[in-house]
């Protein structure tokens, strides 16, 4: 089974920090990396900066497409026009049928504001205890979806 965590930090610089985190769990083989971006939102900016972490994944990643759509529904939804919005929306109700629901998106563009930044992965096989230890020390809040593997399937088909 796959999992969507999203990793909020109370800096602009927390999520690019837990990035050699996240590869030192995965090199103890602790963590299965399939794919993860970070989110970067300075003071004052008026949306974050995100970046795709190509370094860490393998084949069969999920690839930008699916970040793109992911943090358009999150952070740009309110910038967007009434027919954009509706596109959004139509792909909102796309991506709930596989576990990202109107919930989840809410609470990370609540939570994910100017001066923060998070990590977002799709991970699997994890040592939960080593990882929530590994990341204690970063004053790391955890948002966290679980998905099925039928559910990680249509999601990587939605984003294809």
């Amino acid at each position: 089974m796959a999992t969507l965590t999203v990793w909020k930090f109370p800096t602009a610089g927390g999520a690019d920090s837990a990035v050699s985190t996240l590869q030192s769990l995965e090199k103890q083989q602790l963590i299965k990396v399939h794919d993860a971006a970070t989110v970067s939102w300075e003071d004052g900016a008026k949306r974050p900066e995100t970046r795709q972490l190509h370094n860490l994944v393998g084949t069969g990643a999920m690839g930008g497409m699916f970040w793109g759509m992911l943090f358009g529904l999150i952070f740009f939804v309110p910038l967007l026009g009434a027919a954009v919005g509706a596109a959004m929306g139509a792909l909102s109700g796309s991506l709930s049928d596989v576990g990202i629901d109107d919930d989840f998106i809410k609470r990370v563009r609540d939570e994910v504001t100017p001066g923060t930044s998070a990590l977002f992965a799709m991970t699997s096989d994890a040592v939960l205890d080593k990882v929530h230890a590994s990341f204690g020390g970063q004053q790391a809040e955890l948002i966290q979806t679980n998905l099925s593997a039928e559910q990680e399937k249509a999601l990587r088909e939605v984003s294809a």
